[in-house]
C-alpha cells in the first residue's frame, strides 16, 4: 500500500517543551519500534488481550511514528485505507507534550494526499476531548472494546 519506507514530517509544537519528527513507515521497516510502543501502551498499561491488539492489519496499514531528539520512538498510529485511523499511542514519559497532536495532524495530512475525505475513528472516551479540538465529532453512543470505554468519531 504505502511504498516509501521513511518521510519525515517536522512539527515542532509551540507549547511543547520538546521538539520531534513525525516519519510516515511501513510495518516491514519499522516493526519492532511499533511493537515496543503498542505493547506498552495497549497490553501492558491498559490490558488489551495480545489476540486482540494483533490483529493482522498491520503489514497493509501506513503507520506514522513520533520520534523525539534523540532519536527514540516515542508515539505512533496507523492508517487504514479508506481514513481509518487507529492504534495511536504515546509513551508515557511523551504524554501531554505535543507528540500525539503532531501524529494526529500528520495522520490527517496523510489521509488527504490519499483523497480520503472522510476520515473515521475508535476514540477512548478518556481521548475524546483531544480529537474534539483537531474538528473530529462523535458520530456513536458508547460501546466497550477490549473492556475499554469507546466512541466513533469522523473529521
Amino acid at each position: 500500500m504505502h511504498k516509501k519506507t521513511a518521510k519525515k514530517l517536522t512539527h515542532k509544537p509551540s507549547n511543547s517543551l520538546s521538539d520531534f519528527s513525525v516519519l510516515t513507515v511501513r510495518w516491514q521497516d519499522k516493526e519492532f519500534e511499533l511493537r515496543k510502543i503498542r505493547h506498552q501502551v495497549f497490553i501492558v498499561e491498559q490490558n488489551v488481550p495480545s489476540a486482540l491488539e494483533w490483529d493482522g492489519l498491520d503489514e497493509d496499514a501506513i503507520h506514522l511514528l513520533a520520534l523525539n531528539l534523540a532519536g527514540e520512538a516515542v508515539g505512533c498510529t496507523r492508517l487504514l485505507a479508506g481514513g481509518k485511523l487507529g492504534r495511536m499511542a504515546v509513551v508515557e514519559g511523551w504524554r501531554g507534550k505535543g507528540a500525539g497532536k503532531a501524529l494526529l495532524q500528520a495522520a490527517i495530512a496523510l489521509c488527504r494526499q490519499h483523497g480520503w475525505r472522510s476520515i473515521s475513528l475508535c476514540a477512548q472516551t478518556h481521548a475524546i476531548g483531544f480529537y474534539l479540538q483537531a474538528g473530529f465529532v462523535v458520530c456513536s453512543e458508547e460501546y466497550l472494546d477490549a473492556g475499554i470505554a469507546h466512541r466513533d468519531m469522523k473529521l
